[in-house]
């Protein structure tokens, strides 16, 4: 991913996670990519992966279950959507 030099770098990367999320590339329920590959995915620091989730998780886009993972969050609960689509299983 090139950077802009006007953007924060988080703020980048935020956006495009966000638009990840918005074209169905990480879908609710479904894990998306850990800090650490996030940072690398992205070739940002952990401490500017960390951002990007901690501000996702703030705004209800994700959530965590401790000890399995972040999941992308139901858009309308802000939590684990109620039922995984069969089709992708």
């Amino acid at each position: 991913m090139r950077y802009r030099p006007d953007q924060l770098i988080w703020e980048q990367v935020l956006n495009e996670v966000r638009r990840r999320i918005r074209d169905g590339e990480y879908r609710p329920g479904y894990p998306m990519p850990g800090v650490p590959r996030m940072a690398e995915e992205f070739g940002v620091a952990k401490r500017t992966a960390e951002k990007v989730v901690a501000e996702l998780r703030a705004a209800g886009e994700i959530y965590t279950v401790r000890g399995k993972g972040t999941f992308v969050a139901d858009p309308e609960t802000g939590g684990p959507p109620a039922v995984l689509d069969v089709d992708d299983v």
